[in-house]
């Protein structure tokens, strides 16, 4: 039976590139994968698009292609990658120019186009999971992108594109999209396509499955997490996969390491909402048959939805944040002297906010004054409001840089800022109203 191999080159936008290069040369793959969008990223994208048009996809997204085109051209590795952002065709324009630049002509790369709903999320006037409505919004809406998924991938590699660029793909779909183009798969052959939301969920994070986010000095020890290599998924026709990782490079896959990823950001493993199916984990069986190397089996699929969860970033409100330190006997107390008269100087001065916090870190910043710790040697002061104008956010942080001369002794590292906040919330679209559409061009 047929086994490609996959290599996960990113699990997020700023994500280490050395570990790419490292799949690229050393994994013997068939396809690497950069997974780098997340809901609060590709509005941020948008918002970037908006001030520079030829601009709003992946930051990274150079200096990845510089790392490790040459490598995938010479041993014949694909790309596959959401790093388009809110702009998938600005991404294959900038790859062209790169790969001309290293003297990489005849690349096909193709630009998947048409997960941006902005304006039938609008002309609908959706519900948004916060309760609001996408039309209550009004002029502070920034994006509406929806989650598509594999075929326009799998159709892009038919057309022979060797770097595919998406926009805002569900995340295991990048990895499926390789294995229906691959295997042939149907598009309602539920089981194999739950089997391949299965690989793509485990490879998605990248070091997350390698021990990254799973290391816990004393109860769960990782060795070499400063050269953490990233999973290779060895994934077999019927769906079967094998997780495993470069010899010698750092972390560990392990069942355990599995586990922890299969279930993470699940809410119901045996309803797994996705583009192309309903997926089913509740029958996924783990079990390591190797160093390093975890076999899984298992998952299953239902008949997709036909609708497509959409993330709608929009204009918040504003943040401003203030923070000091204090070290030394007395530490804890000069602190709170601190954040008191903070506080009493923000009613004085009627600065306006809608949330508000005064926090000691390493005292009650994260679980409040009941966690009962020790007194430490240093806190740091910190103030952080939400205001509805970035004048007034600007005032909290002025506050807090003031205790440098008329607060407690002994304070310094002062830091302040005042930021607009991007939310995100999201909503359903009939999956008609993303029109997806593949453009090829060759360096």
């Amino acid at each position: 039976m047929r086994t490609i191999r996959i290599g996960a080159g990113a699990g997020y936008s700023g994500d280490r590139i050395e570990p790419a290069v490292e799949l690229a040369a050393k994994g013997a793959l068939d396809y690497l994968v950069f997974e780098c969008l997340a809901e609060r990223t590709i509005a941020l994208a948008q918002q970037a698009r908006l001030k520079d048009p030829a601009g709003g996809y992946d930051p990274l997204l150079a200096a990845r292609m510089q790392a490790v085109l040459p490598i995938c051209h010479a041993n014949k590795v694909r790309i596959i990658t959401n790093m388009g952002a809110a702009n998938p065709l600005g991404a294959a324009e900038a790859t062209r120019a790169i790969a001309r630049k290293l003297g990489l002509p005849g690349l096909k790369i193709a630009a998947i186009t048409g997960d941006d709903v902005l304006t039938e999320a609008k002309d609908a006037d959706l519900a948004l999971d916060n309760g609001d409505s996408v039309k209550a919004l009004g002029n502070r809406i920034v994006s509406a992108n929806a989650y598509v998924g594999a075929r326009s991938i799998a159709d892009a590699l038919a057309a022979g594109a060797e770097i595919v660029i998406t926009g805002r793909a569900a995340d295991p779909a990048l990895f499926l999209g390789a294995l229906v183009h691959e295997f042939g798969w149907a598009m309602d052959d539920w089981d194999l396509l739950g089997k391949g939301i299965v690989v793509g969920h485990l490879l998605e994070c990248a070091g997350q499955i390698t021990g990254g986010y799973f290391a816990d000095p004393g109860p769960k020890d990782v060795q070499g997490l400063a050269r953490l290599g990233f999973p290779i998924g060895e994934v077999r026709e019927d769906g079967d996969l094998v997780v495993t990782k470069v010899a010698g490079s750092g972390g560990q896959v392990t069942p355990a390491t599995v586990k922890e990823q299969l279930l993470y950001e699940i809410h119901d493993p045996a309803q797994y909402f996705q583009p192309d199916v309903v997926a089913d984990f509740s029958e996924v069986r783990i079990e390591e048959v190797g160093p390093d190397r975890v076999h899984v089996t298992g998952g299953r699929g239902k008949p997709k939805t036909g609708l497509l969860k959409t993330s709608v970033g929009y204009v918040d409100s504003y943040v401003g944040e203030g923070q000091i330190s204090y070290a030394g006997p007395g530490a804890v107390a000069r602190g709170r002297l601190a954040l008191d008269i903070v506080r009493e100087r923000l009613a004085l001065t009627g600065v306006t906010t809608s949330e508000l916090r005064f926090d000691l870190i390493g005292v009650n910043a994260l679980h409040g004054d009941a966690s009962g710790t020790a007194e430490p040697y240093e806190v740091r002061v910190r103030v952080t409001g939400r205001t509805e104008t970035l004048t007034e956010a600007v005032k909290i942080g002025n506050e807090v840089e003031t205790l440098y001369t008329n607060g407690p002794a002994g304070g310094g590292g002062a830091w302040k800022s005042a930021r607009e906040v991007i939310a995100v919330a999201s909503c359903l679209v009939p999956e008609q109203a993303a029109q997806l559409s593949v453009s090829l061009v060759e360096s």
